[in-house]
């Protein structure tokens, strides 16, 4: 009996859906399980397969094993609006993206509760932009982060003015976090070109999620379009294109009152001044507002300092040159990276929640993705202020 394999019969949608989800084909999935690729197509073809092979698959596909089991494929749709795409159908949602919007939901419910229980009041400016201009909207973001005028051009770079947005809107009471894999595993990284960042609102807890895989100057447009989800009150997911215009409403808002928040009409037009080469002047303005490129080159178009014509051939000329990789790597302190990746408003309620005796090791271990050593280490990291 020690040798022979128990057998299980599944079923074949349930099984080609748990690869089609990982976007793997079923050569990839063969190498990975160490099978044939023909055993593959056959569990595809009748769901015969062995128990051991299943529990593999579903490792390998980063499916939970219980799915296989069931009699037709779950929906694996995300819990909130999917703005990624210019149309109707955005592609399904991969499983990282999904792992990351499920947990930081998890944090936000506990953050609301610990909130409420606290007796802490809900924040004034979720929602409150709902009925604004863009004008109204970036004044209203301005005033409520309490950022003076030119605060960006006054940052010596793009992570000092990053931080500082980001320092700015934890302290308001927006839960931020930055990161570039699934909770802290490196092996599964998140894709820039699926999704920049996402929203989820609540009046207690707001959350801004950024793809810290993305380009450094990228994010800053990312952080900034999210908030102005908060302040409309609208949770989505988002994926920001500067040569495209969203088909959904709410999109287009938040990228213009994002837009005007980073670079204010008035200031970008009293400024511009082509001098040399587009490409070197929209380089100037963009470390002037410290936000990318592309954000510099849209900015000029919609306010009609350079024409259509001009903005395409920069466009693609850039995104030829850009898709070389992000312009930052990743590195640096551990625990500083643990900041961003957990949130530094986060990371302290979890504290505070720990040393009263309000939340076990094991459940502030689950809602940060550290355990043991590395957990008691990042927390006496912790600013005792914070």
């Amino acid at each position: 009996m020690s040798g022979r394999r128990v057998q299980r019969t599944l079923e074949p949608a349930v099984l080609r859906w748990a690869r089609e989800r990982a976007g793997l084909d079923a050569e990839t999935v063969a190498v990975k399980v160490g099978v044939r690729p023909d055993r593959v197509v056959e569990w595809e073809r009748s769901g015969r397969i062995s128990v051991s092979q299943a529990d593999r698959l579903a490792h390998h596909t980063r499916t939970p094993v219980g799915y296989l089991y069931l009699r037709r494929p779950p929906r694996d749709d995300l819990p909130i609006p999917d703005f990624r795409a210019a149309d109707d159908a955005p592609g399904r949602p991969s499983p990282e993206l999904l792992e990351t919007v499920h947990l930081m939901a998890r944090r936000q419910s506990w953050m609301r509760e610990d909130l409420i229980e606290d007796g802490a009041d809900p924040l004034p400016f979720v929602g409150c932009c709902r009925d604004s201009t863009l004008a109204e909207a970036a004044a209203a973001m301005r005033k409520h982060l309490d950022l003076e005028a030119g605060w960006a051009a006054r940052r010596s770079t793009w992570t000092d003015a990053l931080r500082h947005l980001r320092e700015h809107v934890e302290a308001r009471g927006v839960l931020v976090a930055f990161n570039g894999v699934v909770g802290n595993n490196t092996h599964r990284k998140l894709d820039r070109t699926e999704f920049q960042g996402f929203a989820l609102i609540d009046r207690y807890a707001p959350l801004i999620f950024v793809n810290g895989a993305d380009f450094k100057a990228a994010q800053m447009f990312t952080l900034a379009h999210e908030l102005a989800h908060v302040f409309v009150g609208a949770a989505g997911v988002s994926n920001l294109d500067a040569a495209r215009s969203p088909s959904h409403d709410t999109e287009r808002f938040c990228n213009g009152a994002a837009a005007e928040f980073l670079v204010p009409g008035e200031e970008l037009s009293a400024y511009w001044r082509q001098v040399g080469t587009l490409a070197e002047s929209l380089q100037a303005a963009a470390r002037r507002f410290k936000v990318s490129v592309l954000v510099a080159a849209r900015r000029t178009l919609d306010l009609g300092l350079v024409d259509r014509g001009e903005f395409l051939r920069f466009y693609d000329d850039y995104r030829r040159q850009a898709e070389s990789g992000p312009d930052e790597k990743a590195g640096g302190n551990f625990w500083n990276s643990q900041n961003v990746r957990v949130g530094r408003r986060f990371a302290a309620a979890v504290r505070r929640a720990v040393l009263e005796g309000r939340l076990s090791c094991r459940e502030a271990y689950s809602l940060t993705g550290l355990r043991g050593d590395t957990f008691d280490k990042f927390m006496l990291s912790l600013d005792p202020a914070s």
